[in-house]
Parts: structure tokens; C-alpha cells; sequence
């Protein structure tokens, strides 16, 4: 006779403070809508500044009691087994909801709070890899208050360059760079999301957008996704308005395809990744050069990763009760 096991509580946490929060809400309500109600009871969770609640099927909210995670409805506490994480940047992306799960217990499907913060920090992860023989724009760091020498970035980066903000996320805080003139105005953009700001050299080339995930059990690369953008960027229109052209599979010789699967599998692996990642990476000269991780990546319909997976065969709701079975995998019972 088959045990009755009993139908796990999922928090999904989604919101977030930074400027990619409405994203994460539709990421949030995709998981939630998707989620196979047979082995899951999901939940939705909004986290933001000055609320956490639990929103009910009649999009009532309740308090979420910070202390052990747990929310009371009509006299029942509610507690959960696992918290899928939507949140978009920060407090989801940069460690900090991972680190206050792991403190109250309660297993969450992205990677580490180490990682998360690493790889939230563009210039520490590619610091980090670059010993690896990753190979990474050449680039230039300014934090809020230093002197911008911008014959030095020049020098450096050459034009056009890509002025970014170090810790956001959805292209937030990032612009093209023709000449000296531009640099203030970008500054201005850039440090308006983040008082780290990283210059880095403008690669002429293919771009590819890479998911690797832990697929029931091994570090798996999906199809690759080729970006077309029809701005001169891939920016937060492209990527969330529609303008750009996403081709999975990305039209690749064997050669490069080879290439950016074996980097990207190697910078999950030398992270020590779980859950999903998705890393950008534009080819020059032949090779890959890695542009940022997301460890959070988006999980709409028209999301990059949830695409890749279609087209290896795995169903959102195989790709989402997946993330949910890793993250049970060493925990005690």
C-alpha cells in the first residue's frame, strides 16, 4: 500500500524593492497559476519595503509574521515547506531573502546567499571567474563620489562602451556610450540604481542568453537563445516590450555552441550553483565572453528560460515542481 503523503505547502515569494518589481509579480503568478495543484498546495507571497502579506484566493492580504515565516488566516497558521523564489533583484537575487530563510529553516529553490551576492555584484562575479579563464568585456569600476576620469575609461574600454549600474538587474541603470559627452548623462542613470558603477568595453558580436539548471539532479544546459535586439541594446524595452527577437536555438556554428555550453556549465559549476541560472554571453572573435549571471531569471510566458525549456521538452509546470524537488534533496525530513 502507497504511504499517503501529504501535499507540500509552497510559499511563492515575488515583488521585491527595486525597480523590477512588477516583473516579478507576473513571474510570481505564472509559478502560481502553473504549479501542479496535485502535489503542491501553492501560495502567494508579496515581499515589498513596507509590507510583506500573503495574498488569499480572494486577493485578501494578511501579515506575514517575520519570526518563522508563517502567516495566520481565519485563526489557521499556515507554514511552509519551500519557497520558490520569484523575486527579481533585490531582496531575492542579491542573498538576502536566502539568507533569512536559511535562518528560520526553510529550504528556498535559488542558489546560496553567498552565491546570490556574488553574482548579484557583476564586478565580484567576474572578478571571481576571470581566474577560471572565463573570458569577460575589458572594464572599468566607479563608485558614487570618485573622481570620473574619463579619458582613463577611455583608454581602457575604448567607445562605445556600456555604462551600467554594478547591482541591478532588467537592464535598469544601463546606457550606450558614443563619446566623452555622453558619460555624465549615463552616470546620472546608472547611479540612480546603485552606488557601484561598472564601464565595460562594447563586443561586437553575437549575443546568447544561456539557462543551466539542476534537472533532476545534473547540472543541465538548455537550447540556447539568440538575441536580436531592435534597439541598439538589449535594454528593459527589449527585453520586456517586445522589442527583440529571442531565437532559440540560437543560429550558432557547432564550434561556438560547444563553446558557450562548456563556459556556461563551468561557471554553474565553479559557483556552485542550484536552482535556475540564466548567463549572457556575446561572442568575439570566435569566443565567448560571459556579460552577468542571473540566478533569478524571469518565469513569464515570454521569459527567456521558461522558452528554453519548451523547447527541450520540459513543461513550465515539470520546470517549476523540478526546481521544487532539488530544493527538498538533502534537506532532513
Amino acid at each position: 500500500m502507497q504511504e499517503y503523503e501529504m501535499k507540500k505547502n509552497i510559499a511563492i515569494i515575488m515583488g521585491g524593492y527595486s525597480s523590477e518589481f512588477e516583473i516579478s509579480l507576473k513571474s510570481g503568478q505564472v509559478v502560481y497559476e502553473t504549479l501542479d495543484s496535485t502535489k503542491f498546495n501553492a501560495h502567494r507571497i508579496h515581499i515589498f519595503e513596507d509590507k510583506w502579506v500573503y495574498v488569499d484566493s480572494d486577493n485578501n492580504e494578511h501579515q506575514v509574521d517575520k519570526n518563522d515565516f508563517s502567516v495566520t488566516v481565519n485563526g489557521q497558521k499556515i507554514t511552509f515547506d519551500c519557497v520558490f523564489n520569484a523575486i527579481h533583484g533585490t531582496p531575492g537575487e542579491d542573498g538576502f531573502m536566502q539568507a533569512y530563510l536559511d535562518l528560520v529553516n526553510i529550504p528556498q529553490t535559488s542558489c546560496n546567499m553567498y552565491q546570490a551576492a556574488l553574482t548579484f555584484n557583476k564586478r565580484d562575479c567576474l572578478s571571481t571567474l576571470k581566474p577560471y579563464g572565463i573570458k569577460t568585456a575589458e572594464s572599468y569600476f566607479v563608485n558614487f563620489g570618485d573622481d570620473v576620469d574619463e579619458d582613463a575609461i577611455i583608454s581602457k574600454v575604448g567607445l562605445p562602451c556600456f555604462v551600467k549600474a554594478n547591482k541591478a538587474g532588467s537592464s535598469f541603470g544601463i546606457s550606450k556610450v558614443y563619446n566623452k559627452e555622453d558619460f555624465k548623462k549615463a552616470f546620472e542613470v546608472a547611479f540612480k540604481e546603485d552606488d557601484e558603477v561598472i564601464v565595460e568595453s562594447f563586443l561586437d558580436g553575437v549575443e546568447v542568453s544561456v539557462g543551466v539548471i539542476t534537472y533532476k539532479g545534473e547540472v543541465t544546459v538548455l537550447p540556447i537563445t539568440e538575441i536580436v535586439s531592435n534597439n541598439d541594446f538589449f535594454d528593459y524595452q527589449a527585453k520586456y516590450l517586445g522589442q527583440s527577437q529571442e531565437i532559440t536555438p540560437a543560429r550558432l556554428t557547432p564550434e561556438e555552441e560547444e563553446k558557450v555550453r562548456t563556459v556556461a556549465k563551468k561557471v554553474y559549476e565553479v559557483l556552485k550553483m542550484k536552482g535556475f541560472s540564466r548567463s549572457e554571453f556575446i561572442f568575439k572573435d570566435g569566443e565567448p565572453h560571459l556579460l552577468e549571471v542571473n540566478t533569478v531569471p524571469g518565469m513569464t510566458k515570454a521569459s527567456i528560460l521558461p522558452q528554453q525549456a519548451a523547447v527541450a521538452g520540459i513543461s513550465l509546470s515539470d520546470l517549476f515542481g523540478n526546481a521544487i524537488e532539488e530544493c527538498f534533496k538533502g534537506q532532513p525530513h
